[in-house]
């Protein structure tokens, strides 16, 4: 059965390096087999100017009968007043991951062959570690409110939210990849000496779930211990779990150390199969580049690398796993051309760079 994607490519540089992961998704399944059709939607910043629709309940059950999401880049111009209140941000993204229940944010952390890193005397050996990101829970919930706004006695909340059913099903998740993983080790990041209650859920599931878990060696640090490590020493790391806000957080940090923003990929995982996952670059949409063949796709295309592979073990698609190692060793095997440049000004063209990893493949 040929796989169902649903493609937003979003605002700015999106449709470009979206159309250029598309690219190289071709000539993986022609390699390898693979069946796949693809469907267009417009959901973006400039569809909202001008339609005053973001999206829906009908959208999102719509979206509901693929199997996975890819996702460009959403955003409009820099405080764009048509867009104040994050209507974007929450309408789409937010809306998505919750809405599909995409609980798991999964970010790779791999120093590829021939970037830079701004850590001196590290290499790809040093940085090659994945957090898993809980993605539906904790400061992201929207509870909170403003008392006397405006007034001298504003008063503002923002509530944490930790249940241990979200918890324990990320933390599971985290232990089963890092047992898939050859150093098998699992460090917990949080803040438990100052966020003693959402803290608690998280170090007690962890050490409980972690019993489950013989074979997996098992850590923990606070969130700045664990943003000093990433910095000095990041060949601590093999597996990473950490709750929403303060994965925000290391996982951009993360991006840097491994390269920056123009080479990190995500995907948004319903693990469950139950609601479609989704995949993205890390990268905004840059629009001052927008639509001149600049952007660097690479991002992109290792996001379809990891839909294909993740996609592929939730729905049993060999065909599609095996598309997907394709794509990640041809993104490996292309990275040197990039030797001493800046990622997302790399002086190669949108389709150049597409044009590098298909004849990698």
């Amino acid at each position: 059965m040929a796989l169902k994607l649903a493609v937003i490519g979003g605002d700015g540089i999106g449709p470009e390096v979206t159309q250029a992961a598309l690219r190289v998704l071709e000539a993986a399944a022609k390699a390898t087999d693979l069946t796949y059709e693809t469907t267009d939607f417009p959901f973006s910043a400039d569809h909202f100017i001008e339609t005053g629709h973001v999206l829906d309940d009908d959208d999102i059950a719509t979206l509901k009968r693929y199997d996975a999401i890819v996702l460009g880049a959403v955003g409009g111009a820099p405080n764009d007043p048509r867009l104040a209140g994050g209507v974007i941000e929450k309408g789409i993204l937010l809306k998505l991951r919750f809405d599909l229940d995409q609980y798991i944010n999964l970010r790779p952390v791999k120093l590829y062959p021939g970037i830079d890193t701004p850590l001196a005397g590290k290499g790809p050996d040093d940085i090659d570690f994945v957090c898993v990101r809980e993605n539906t829970e904790d400061l992201y919930c929207g509870l909170g409110g403003i008392m006397r706004k405006g007034t001298p006695n504003e008063v503002a909340n923002q509530t944490m939210v930790a249940t241990r059913f979200g918890v324990e099903r990320c933390i599971r998740y985290a232990f089963e990849l890092a047992r898939s993983r050859p150093r098998k080790h699992l460090t917990l990041v949080h803040k438990t000496n100052v966020l003693n209650f959402a803290g608690d859920t998280w170090h007690r599931a962890f050490v409980e779930v972690g019993e489950e878990y013989s074979d997996v060696e098992t850590a923990y640090n606070h969130v700045d211990a664990c943003c000093m490590f990433m910095v000095a020493k990041p060949e601590v790391y093999d597996t990473i779990v950490v709750p929403n806000m303060f994965g925000d957080i290391i996982t951009d940090l993360g991006a840097a150390i491994a390269g920056g923003m123009g080479i990190a990929s995500s995907g948004n995982l319903n693990p469950d199969g139950a609601a479609p996952s989704m995949f993205e670059p890390v990268h905004g949409s840059a629009p001052d580049i927008a639509g001149q063949n600049l952007a660097n796709p690479i991002a992109a295309i290792d996001s379809m690398g990891l839909l294909l592979r993740e996609t592929g073990r939730i729905k049993g698609d060999a065909a599609a796993v095996k598309a997907g190692d394709l794509v990640g060793k041809a993104v490996q095997a292309s990275t040197h051309h990039f030797a001493g440049k800046r990622l997302d000004r790399s002086g190669y063209a949108c389709d150049e760079v597409a044009a590098m990893i298909i004849d990698a493949l």
